[in-house]
């Protein structure tokens, strides 16, 4: 599966990286949403980059387990 078939597997939407705010608002999935005590609901995003990267270790920790990579399963945004 190529960068782009990969990417395709998930669904986004505008909001700022975890790992890269300077880029400022651009597109994104949702990994986890947290509820910080006193500060209501916030959203943990990541980029295109970041994604790649997550399923990167996904992939690596499935290999060393031995058990099955399916990706587009990374955080709550995925499909």
């Amino acid at each position: 599966m190529d960068r782009e078939e990969l990417l395709g597997l998930y669904q986004w939407g505008a909001g700022t990286c975890f790992r890269h705010p300077e880029k400022g608002t651009i597109a994104t999935i949702l990994v986890k949403t947290i509820h910080p005590r006193g500060e209501g609901e916030r959203e943990i995003r990541a980029c295109r980059d970041c994604v790649v990267g997550l399923e990167d270790i996904r992939r690596e920790a499935a290999a060393r387990a031995g058990s099955d990579y399916e990706p587009g399963h990374v955080g709550e945004g995925a499909m």
